[in-house]
């Protein structure tokens, strides 16, 4: 009996380790909104193949997207942006480093809805600078999906608008991040 109750336990002493995993995707979607009240046209771009990986044991997350890989409504924009502004063949990427607080308290197991703070590093056009803002992890499935908004200022990233534009372009973007995360397979 009692190695009966040993052979039964043992699953149950593990599960928690087992629970613990990370999920990942490469098709997360990005959004950079630099419009203005007095801008003609939006001035947003959108990439779809951002990679994320996040640890649901220690809530380590992070974010990687080709600065290359927005695209905007008009081929010209998309120019200026990858050229004039964010440099991407001198900086051709950005990133996040991060960690959802508290992640621990979170049943990744469990369909459900969770409010979350995130803080991290976001590194664009050569600087870094600490970011922190509220998302929501959304659990369904037995996939996360992240959402999140916050707010850049380009002088931070030494990102400059020419005075030409200065009024059709705001001095702060507004970045989005949408990703539905599937369990990592090792």
């Amino acid at each position: 009996m009692k190695k009966m109750i040993l052979f039964l336990m043992v699953p149950v002493l593990f599960a928690g380790p087992l629970c613990a995993q990370k999920f990942f995707t490469k098709t997360g979607t990005i959004g950079f909104d630099a419009t203005t009240s007095s801008s003609p046209e939006k001035i947003e771009g959108k990439n779809r193949s951002a990679t994320c990986v996040m640890d649901t044991k220690n809530g380590a997350i992070q974010f990687a997207v080709l600065m290359k890989g927005f695209a905007f409504e008009r081929a010209l924009m998309e120019e200026h942006f990858n050229e004039n502004y964010v440099e991407s063949h001198k900086f051709p990427k950005a990133e996040f480093k991060g960690k959802v607080k508290d992640a621990e308290q979170i049943d990744f197991s469990k369909d459900g809805t969770h409010t979350v703070k995130v803080k991290g590093d976001l590194t664009m056009h050569g600087q870094t600078k600490e970011v922190e803002t509220t998302g929501k992890l959304v659990i369904q499935g037995g996939k996360v999906n992240a959402n999140a908004s916050f707010n850049v200022k380009l002088s931070d990233f030494d990102i400059s608008i020419p005075g030409l534009v200065s009024d059709k372009v705001s001095k702060s973007a507004i970045i989005t991040v949408a990703c539905t995360m599937e369990p990592l397979k090792n």
